[in-house]
Protein backbone atom coordinates (compact mmCIF):
# COMPACT_ATOMS: atom_id res chain seq x y z
CA UNK A 1 0.00 0.00 0.00
CA UNK A 2 3.08 2.43 0.80
CA UNK A 3 4.64 1.50 -2.79
CA UNK A 4 1.19 2.31 -4.27
CA UNK A 5 0.53 6.16 -2.51
CA UNK A 6 4.29 6.91 -3.40
CA UNK A 7 4.13 9.56 -6.67
CA UNK A 8 5.83 8.58 -9.29
CA UNK A 9 8.06 11.70 -9.51
CA UNK A 10 11.37 12.09 -7.84
CA UNK A 11 11.29 15.71 -6.86
CA UNK A 12 7.03 15.02 -5.37
CA UNK A 13 9.03 12.39 -3.21
CA UNK A 14 11.28 14.71 -1.58
CA UNK A 15 8.42 17.65 -0.97
CA UNK A 16 6.77 14.93 1.17
CA UNK A 17 10.14 14.49 2.95
CA UNK A 18 10.13 18.01 3.73
CA UNK A 19 6.79 17.48 5.02
CA UNK A 20 7.50 15.10 7.26
CA UNK A 21 10.99 16.79 8.65
CA UNK A 22 8.95 20.01 9.34
CA UNK A 23 5.94 17.98 11.10
CA UNK A 24 8.46 16.93 13.51
CA UNK A 25 9.04 20.30 14.85
CA UNK A 26 4.91 21.01 14.46
CA UNK A 27 4.38 18.26 17.00
CA UNK A 28 6.73 19.77 19.91
CA UNK A 29 4.58 22.69 20.19
CA UNK A 30 0.92 21.57 18.72
CA UNK A 31 -0.98 21.27 21.67
CA UNK A 32 0.99 23.60 23.72
CA UNK A 33 0.49 26.74 22.56
CA UNK A 34 -3.04 27.79 24.39
CA UNK A 35 -1.56 26.18 28.07
CA UNK A 36 2.05 28.19 27.07
CA UNK A 37 0.30 31.63 26.52
CA UNK A 38 -1.92 31.39 30.19
CA UNK A 39 0.23 29.03 32.61
CA UNK A 40 3.52 29.94 31.18
CA UNK A 41 3.14 33.57 30.28
CA UNK A 42 0.43 34.45 32.35
CA UNK A 43 -2.29 35.46 29.88
CA UNK A 44 -5.61 35.23 31.03
CA UNK A 45 -8.09 32.73 28.95
CA UNK A 46 -9.66 35.58 26.83
CA UNK A 47 -6.54 37.11 26.22
CA UNK A 48 -5.12 33.93 24.94
CA UNK A 49 -7.99 33.24 23.07
CA UNK A 50 -7.89 36.24 21.17
CA UNK A 51 -4.63 35.93 20.34
CA UNK A 52 -4.76 32.97 18.73
CA UNK A 53 -7.70 34.45 16.96
CA UNK A 54 -5.88 36.92 15.76
CA UNK A 55 -3.49 34.75 13.90
CA UNK A 56 -6.28 33.30 12.02
CA UNK A 57 -7.83 36.68 11.46
CA UNK A 58 -4.36 38.11 9.60
CA UNK A 59 -3.85 34.12 8.15
CA UNK A 60 -7.38 34.77 6.06
CA UNK A 61 -6.73 38.23 5.15
CA UNK A 62 -3.62 37.40 3.55
CA UNK A 63 -4.49 34.02 2.13
CA UNK A 64 -6.13 35.89 -1.01
CA UNK A 65 -3.24 37.84 -1.97
CA UNK A 66 -0.65 34.70 -1.44
CA UNK A 67 -3.06 32.87 -3.78
CA UNK A 68 -2.98 35.39 -6.17
CA UNK A 69 0.96 35.68 -5.82
CA UNK A 70 1.49 32.07 -6.30
CA UNK A 71 -0.80 31.96 -10.07
CA UNK A 72 1.63 35.16 -11.35
CA UNK A 73 5.24 34.64 -9.66
CA UNK A 74 5.06 30.36 -9.06
CA UNK A 75 4.23 28.76 -5.98
CA UNK A 76 8.56 28.84 -5.45
CA UNK A 77 9.07 32.46 -4.83
CA UNK A 78 6.24 32.67 -2.87
CA UNK A 79 6.56 29.87 -0.14
CA UNK A 80 10.12 29.84 0.29
CA UNK A 81 10.21 33.36 1.69
CA UNK A 82 7.19 32.34 3.67
CA UNK A 83 9.14 29.30 5.47
CA UNK A 84 11.99 31.92 6.53
CA UNK A 85 9.03 34.26 8.36
CA UNK A 86 7.20 31.77 9.78
CA UNK A 87 10.55 30.32 11.45
CA UNK A 88 11.40 33.79 12.67
CA UNK A 89 8.15 33.99 14.16
CA UNK A 90 7.82 30.58 15.69
CA UNK A 91 11.24 31.23 17.30
CA UNK A 92 10.17 34.48 18.75
CA UNK A 93 6.96 32.47 20.65
CA UNK A 94 10.07 31.82 23.12
CA UNK A 95 10.35 35.27 24.06
CA UNK A 96 6.93 36.29 24.09
CA UNK A 97 6.34 37.93 27.65
CA UNK A 98 3.04 40.25 27.52
CA UNK A 99 -0.27 40.59 25.51
CA UNK A 100 1.73 43.02 23.14
CA UNK A 101 4.56 40.77 22.27
CA UNK A 102 2.39 37.51 21.75
CA UNK A 103 0.01 39.96 18.90
CA UNK A 104 3.33 40.94 17.54
CA UNK A 105 5.18 37.39 17.42
CA UNK A 106 1.54 35.64 16.50
CA UNK A 107 1.27 38.50 13.31
CA UNK A 108 4.53 37.43 12.37
CA UNK A 109 3.71 33.60 12.15
CA UNK A 110 0.68 34.65 10.16
CA UNK A 111 2.30 36.21 7.23
CA UNK A 112 4.47 33.40 7.39
CA UNK A 113 1.91 30.83 7.65
CA UNK A 114 -0.63 32.13 4.61
CA UNK A 115 0.48 31.03 1.96
CA UNK A 116 3.05 28.17 3.29
CA UNK A 117 -0.40 25.56 2.92
CA UNK A 118 -1.67 26.59 -0.29
CA UNK A 119 2.02 26.68 -2.21
CA UNK A 120 2.73 23.26 -0.96
CA UNK A 121 -0.76 22.09 -1.88
CA UNK A 122 0.14 23.66 -5.64
CA UNK A 123 3.54 22.27 -6.11
CA UNK A 124 2.26 18.90 -5.05
CA UNK A 125 -0.65 19.23 -7.58
CA UNK A 126 1.77 20.24 -10.46
CA UNK A 127 3.81 17.43 -9.68
CA UNK A 128 0.99 14.77 -9.59
CA UNK A 129 -1.27 12.81 -12.10
CA UNK A 130 -5.18 12.70 -11.51
CA UNK A 131 -5.23 8.92 -10.97
CA UNK A 132 -2.60 9.36 -8.02
CA UNK A 133 -3.29 12.89 -6.85
CA UNK A 134 -5.62 11.56 -3.88
CA UNK A 135 -3.13 8.80 -2.93
CA UNK A 136 -0.68 11.56 -2.33
CA UNK A 137 -2.61 13.99 -0.07
CA UNK A 138 -3.65 11.26 1.61
CA UNK A 139 -0.23 9.88 1.98
CA UNK A 140 1.51 13.29 2.59
CA UNK A 141 -1.08 14.18 5.44
CA UNK A 142 0.20 10.65 6.79
CA UNK A 143 3.42 11.46 7.12
CA UNK A 144 2.67 15.17 8.18
CA UNK A 145 0.46 13.37 11.45
CA UNK A 146 3.63 10.76 12.17
CA UNK A 147 5.74 13.96 11.89
CA UNK A 148 3.53 15.08 14.82
CA UNK A 149 3.29 12.52 16.41
CA UNK A 150 7.38 11.76 17.16
CA UNK A 151 8.02 15.74 17.85
CA UNK A 152 4.44 15.41 20.05
CA UNK A 153 5.87 12.61 22.25
CA UNK A 154 8.99 14.08 23.07
CA UNK A 155 7.51 17.22 24.17
CA UNK A 156 5.11 15.16 25.89
CA UNK A 157 8.00 13.93 27.96
CA UNK A 158 10.31 17.38 28.38
CA UNK A 159 7.67 19.92 28.98
CA UNK A 160 6.85 21.52 32.24
CA UNK A 161 5.09 25.02 33.14
CA UNK A 162 7.26 25.51 36.42
CA UNK A 163 9.74 25.33 33.91
CA UNK A 164 9.47 27.56 31.44
CA UNK A 165 12.90 27.23 29.51
CA UNK A 166 11.32 23.78 28.55
CA UNK A 167 8.85 25.70 26.06
CA UNK A 168 11.38 28.39 25.22
CA UNK A 169 13.23 25.21 24.07
CA UNK A 170 10.62 23.48 22.00
CA UNK A 171 9.46 26.84 20.16
CA UNK A 172 13.51 27.33 18.89
CA UNK A 173 13.38 23.75 17.93
CA UNK A 174 9.95 24.45 16.03
CA UNK A 175 11.25 27.67 14.15
CA UNK A 176 14.73 25.43 13.17
CA UNK A 177 11.65 22.70 11.33
CA UNK A 178 10.36 24.90 9.08
CA UNK A 179 13.62 25.73 7.16
CA UNK A 180 14.07 21.96 6.52
CA UNK A 181 11.23 21.92 3.42
CA UNK A 182 12.91 25.16 2.07
CA UNK A 183 15.96 23.53 2.00
CA UNK A 184 15.21 20.44 0.27
CA UNK A 185 12.92 23.03 -2.21
CA UNK A 186 16.00 24.95 -3.02
CA UNK A 187 17.59 21.68 -4.08
CA UNK A 188 14.47 21.29 -7.21
CA UNK A 189 15.40 24.75 -9.09
CA UNK A 190 12.73 23.22 -11.46
CA UNK A 191 9.97 22.66 -9.32
CA UNK A 192 7.15 25.10 -8.14
CA UNK A 193 7.57 27.56 -11.14
CA UNK A 194 4.43 29.33 -12.74
CA UNK A 195 2.57 26.34 -14.25
CA UNK A 196 2.64 26.62 -18.34
CA UNK A 197 -0.45 27.09 -19.38
CA UNK A 198 -0.85 29.87 -16.95
CA UNK A 199 2.16 31.55 -18.50
CA UNK A 200 0.94 34.01 -21.15
CA UNK A 201 -1.40 36.81 -20.38
CA UNK A 202 -3.75 35.40 -23.27
CA UNK A 203 -4.62 32.21 -21.52
CA UNK A 204 -5.37 33.60 -18.15
CA UNK A 205 -9.42 33.56 -16.97
CA UNK A 206 -10.13 36.87 -16.69
CA UNK A 207 -11.77 37.74 -13.27
CA UNK A 208 -9.43 35.76 -10.77
CA UNK A 209 -11.32 35.22 -7.17
CA UNK A 210 -14.90 36.15 -8.91
CA UNK A 211 -13.84 33.06 -11.01
CA UNK A 212 -13.11 30.86 -8.27
CA UNK A 213 -16.39 32.13 -6.61
CA UNK A 214 -18.73 31.50 -9.62
CA UNK A 215 -17.57 27.85 -9.24
CA UNK A 216 -21.02 26.53 -7.67
CA UNK A 217 -19.52 23.30 -6.74
CA UNK A 218 -16.30 24.76 -4.93
CA UNK A 219 -18.19 27.39 -3.20
CA UNK A 220 -20.11 24.32 -1.54
CA UNK A 221 -17.01 22.69 -0.61
CA UNK A 222 -15.67 25.96 0.96
CA UNK A 223 -18.92 25.92 3.21
CA UNK A 224 -18.74 22.17 4.21
CA UNK A 225 -15.09 23.14 5.06
CA UNK A 226 -15.62 26.36 7.30
CA UNK A 227 -18.71 24.52 9.18
CA UNK A 228 -16.60 21.39 9.82
CA UNK A 229 -12.72 22.73 10.38
CA UNK A 230 -14.93 25.94 12.88
CA UNK A 231 -16.27 22.30 15.17
CA UNK A 232 -13.45 20.33 14.07
CA UNK A 233 -9.71 21.20 13.77
CA UNK A 234 -10.04 25.24 15.04
CA UNK A 235 -11.01 22.90 18.54
CA UNK A 236 -7.51 21.47 19.06
CA UNK A 237 -5.56 24.01 20.30
CA UNK A 238 -8.21 26.17 22.37
CA UNK A 239 -11.10 23.67 22.61
CA UNK A 240 -9.96 19.88 23.17
CA UNK A 241 -6.89 20.89 25.68
CA UNK A 242 -8.76 23.70 27.38
CA UNK A 243 -11.86 21.13 28.18
CA UNK A 244 -9.35 18.55 28.97
CA UNK A 245 -7.22 20.44 31.22
CA UNK A 246 -10.32 22.46 32.85
CA UNK A 247 -13.22 20.26 32.80
CA UNK A 248 -11.90 16.59 32.80
CA UNK A 249 -8.90 18.03 34.73
CA UNK A 250 -6.32 16.16 33.38
CA UNK A 251 -2.52 17.20 33.07
CA UNK A 252 -1.03 18.86 29.96
CA UNK A 253 1.18 15.09 29.25
CA UNK A 254 -2.62 13.80 28.90
CA UNK A 255 -3.04 16.11 26.37
CA UNK A 256 0.44 15.35 24.51
CA UNK A 257 0.08 11.41 24.31
CA UNK A 258 -3.63 12.10 23.50
CA UNK A 259 -1.98 14.01 20.04
CA UNK A 260 -0.08 11.13 20.08
CA UNK A 261 -2.83 8.67 19.98
CA UNK A 262 -4.36 10.51 17.26
CA UNK A 263 -1.46 9.92 15.01
CA UNK A 264 -1.04 6.27 16.13
CA UNK A 265 -4.43 5.85 14.58
CA UNK A 266 -3.32 8.02 11.31
CA UNK A 267 -0.04 6.66 10.62
CA UNK A 268 -1.72 2.91 10.87
CA UNK A 269 -5.00 3.41 9.21
CA UNK A 270 -4.23 6.45 6.70
CA UNK A 271 -3.24 4.02 4.10
CA UNK A 272 -5.73 1.39 5.05
CA UNK A 273 -8.41 4.13 4.25
CA UNK A 274 -6.94 5.53 0.88
CA UNK A 275 -6.92 2.40 -0.71
CA UNK A 276 -10.88 1.29 0.63
CA UNK A 277 -11.61 4.87 -0.83
CA UNK A 278 -10.90 4.54 -4.46
CA UNK A 279 -13.98 4.52 -6.86
CA UNK A 280 -15.95 5.60 -4.13
CA UNK A 281 -17.96 8.66 -3.78
CA UNK A 282 -15.97 11.65 -2.04
CA UNK A 283 -18.75 13.59 -0.95
CA UNK A 284 -20.08 10.05 1.11
CA UNK A 285 -16.47 10.50 3.41
CA UNK A 286 -16.75 13.78 4.07
CA UNK A 287 -20.30 13.03 4.57
CA UNK A 288 -18.52 10.61 7.18
CA UNK A 289 -16.00 12.66 8.33
CA UNK A 290 -18.46 15.14 10.19
CA UNK A 291 -20.23 11.93 11.75
CA UNK A 292 -16.88 10.86 13.14
CA UNK A 293 -16.03 14.01 14.59
CA UNK A 294 -19.30 14.55 16.81
CA UNK A 295 -18.23 11.34 17.63
CA UNK A 296 -15.23 12.29 18.89
CA UNK A 297 -16.47 15.04 21.01
CA UNK A 298 -19.23 13.14 22.57
CA UNK A 299 -16.26 11.19 23.82
CA UNK A 300 -14.45 13.65 25.11
CA UNK A 301 -17.82 15.45 26.56
CA UNK A 302 -18.42 11.65 28.43
CA UNK A 303 -14.59 12.02 29.46
CA UNK A 304 -15.72 15.72 31.07
CA UNK A 305 -19.28 13.91 33.13
CA UNK A 306 -16.84 11.02 34.48
CA UNK A 307 -14.00 14.05 35.69
CA UNK A 308 -12.21 13.12 38.69
CA UNK A 309 -14.45 10.54 39.56
CA UNK A 310 -12.34 8.20 38.06
CA UNK A 311 -9.49 9.79 36.75
CA UNK A 312 -8.09 7.01 34.48
CA UNK A 313 -10.82 6.43 32.17
CA UNK A 314 -11.60 10.46 32.15
CA UNK A 315 -7.38 10.40 30.87
CA UNK A 316 -8.81 7.24 28.49
CA UNK A 317 -11.79 9.19 26.90
CA UNK A 318 -9.43 11.82 26.23
CA UNK A 319 -6.99 9.95 24.43
CA UNK A 320 -10.05 8.22 22.85
CA UNK A 321 -11.59 10.98 21.50
CA UNK A 322 -8.48 11.91 20.09
CA UNK A 323 -8.17 8.80 18.22
CA UNK A 324 -11.63 8.43 16.95
CA UNK A 325 -10.83 12.21 15.53
CA UNK A 326 -7.72 11.02 13.51
CA UNK A 327 -9.63 8.05 11.98
CA UNK A 328 -11.98 11.11 10.87
CA UNK A 329 -9.04 12.72 9.60
CA UNK A 330 -7.99 9.90 7.13
CA UNK A 331 -11.27 10.51 5.34
CA UNK A 332 -10.95 13.90 4.97
CA UNK A 333 -7.07 14.64 4.31
CA UNK A 334 -7.17 12.79 0.95
CA UNK A 335 -10.33 13.65 -0.28
CA UNK A 336 -10.70 17.78 0.65
CA UNK A 337 -7.32 18.86 -1.67
CA UNK A 338 -7.76 16.30 -4.15
CA UNK A 339 -11.49 17.48 -5.05
CA UNK A 340 -10.31 21.07 -4.34
CA UNK A 341 -7.33 20.23 -7.60
CA UNK A 342 -9.99 18.30 -9.35
CA UNK A 343 -12.16 21.53 -9.42
CA UNK A 344 -9.35 24.16 -10.47
CA UNK A 345 -7.82 24.95 -13.44
CA UNK A 346 -4.14 25.17 -13.69
CA UNK A 347 -4.35 29.28 -14.45
CA UNK A 348 -5.96 29.60 -11.18
CA UNK A 349 -4.80 26.49 -9.22
CA UNK A 350 -2.78 28.71 -6.67
CA UNK A 351 -6.49 30.70 -5.81
CA UNK A 352 -8.28 27.58 -5.72
CA UNK A 353 -5.75 26.45 -3.04
CA UNK A 354 -5.53 29.09 -1.15
CA UNK A 355 -9.44 29.71 -0.53
CA UNK A 356 -9.30 25.64 0.68
CA UNK A 357 -6.50 27.11 2.97
CA UNK A 358 -8.84 30.27 3.91
CA UNK A 359 -11.41 28.00 5.48
CA UNK A 360 -8.36 26.98 8.65
CA UNK A 361 -7.94 31.31 8.50
CA UNK A 362 -11.69 31.38 9.19
CA UNK A 363 -12.27 28.73 11.45
CA UNK A 364 -9.27 29.79 13.25
CA UNK A 365 -10.61 33.55 14.41
CA UNK A 366 -14.09 31.51 15.13
CA UNK A 367 -13.21 28.68 17.00
CA UNK A 368 -10.57 30.37 19.23
CA UNK A 369 -12.97 33.46 20.56
CA UNK A 370 -15.96 30.76 20.74
CA UNK A 371 -14.15 27.91 22.91
CA UNK A 372 -13.50 29.67 26.11
CA UNK A 373 -16.86 31.37 26.82
CA UNK A 374 -18.34 28.04 25.79
CA UNK A 375 -16.49 25.91 28.12
CA UNK A 376 -16.92 29.00 30.55
CA UNK A 377 -20.97 27.83 30.12
CA UNK A 378 -22.96 24.87 31.45
CA UNK A 379 -19.05 23.13 32.78
CA UNK A 380 -18.28 22.86 29.02
CA UNK A 381 -21.60 20.78 28.11
CA UNK A 382 -22.77 24.01 25.61
CA UNK A 383 -19.62 23.97 23.87
CA UNK A 384 -19.70 19.88 23.05
CA UNK A 385 -23.45 20.58 22.50
CA UNK A 386 -22.39 22.95 19.67
CA UNK A 387 -19.31 21.22 18.01
CA UNK A 388 -21.14 18.25 17.85
CA UNK A 389 -24.12 19.41 16.10
CA UNK A 390 -21.77 21.87 13.77
CA UNK A 391 -20.37 18.28 12.42
CA UNK A 392 -23.49 16.84 11.82
CA UNK A 393 -24.67 19.84 9.68
CA UNK A 394 -21.39 19.39 8.13
CA UNK A 395 -22.12 16.14 6.99
CA UNK A 396 -25.74 17.50 5.65
CA UNK A 397 -23.71 19.84 3.57
CA UNK A 398 -21.09 17.17 1.95
CA UNK A 399 -24.16 15.22 0.66
CA UNK A 400 -25.75 17.91 -0.34
CA UNK A 401 -23.14 19.02 -3.01
CA UNK A 402 -22.98 15.50 -4.49
CA UNK A 403 -25.56 16.25 -7.36
CA UNK A 404 -23.04 19.34 -8.13
CA UNK A 405 -20.28 17.21 -8.88
CA UNK A 406 -19.47 14.57 -11.93
CA UNK A 407 -18.81 11.13 -11.34
CA UNK A 408 -15.05 11.37 -11.82
CA UNK A 409 -15.31 14.55 -9.72
CA UNK A 410 -16.62 12.62 -6.72
CA UNK A 411 -14.34 9.69 -7.73
CA UNK A 412 -17.13 7.20 -8.47
CA UNK A 413 -15.02 6.31 -11.53
CA UNK A 414 -11.53 5.56 -11.48
CA UNK A 415 -9.60 8.80 -12.94
CA UNK A 416 -7.92 8.56 -16.13
CA UNK A 417 -3.91 8.25 -15.02
CA UNK A 418 -1.70 11.33 -17.09
CA UNK A 419 0.88 12.44 -16.42
CA UNK A 420 1.55 15.83 -14.33
CA UNK A 421 2.79 18.51 -16.98
CA UNK A 422 5.89 20.15 -15.71
CA UNK A 423 6.13 22.19 -13.10
CA UNK A 424 7.63 25.43 -14.92
CA UNK A 425 7.03 27.47 -17.74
Amino acid sequence: MLRRALPARPEARRILIGTLLSAVGRGLTLPFLFIYLTDVRGLSDPRAGLVIGWFGAVTLALSPLGGTLIDRFGARRVVLPCLVIEAVGTGSLALVDSTASAFGVMTLIAVGSSAIWSGQNTILASLTGDGERQRVFGLNFALLNLGIGVGGLISGAVVDVARPVTFQAIYLLDALSYLMPGLILLTLPHVGHRLARAATEATRPAGGYLTVLRDRPFRRLVIFGLVLTTCGYAQIEVGFAAYSVRVVEVSPRVVAWALAGNTVMIVLSQLLVIRRMEGRSRTGALAAVGAVFAAAWLVLGAAGVIGTGNALLAALGVVACSAIFGFGETMLSPVMPALTNALATDELRGRYNAMSSMIFGISGVIGPVTAGPLIGAAHGRLWVAVVVGGCLTASVLALSLRRLLTAGQDGRVAAVVREPEPAHA
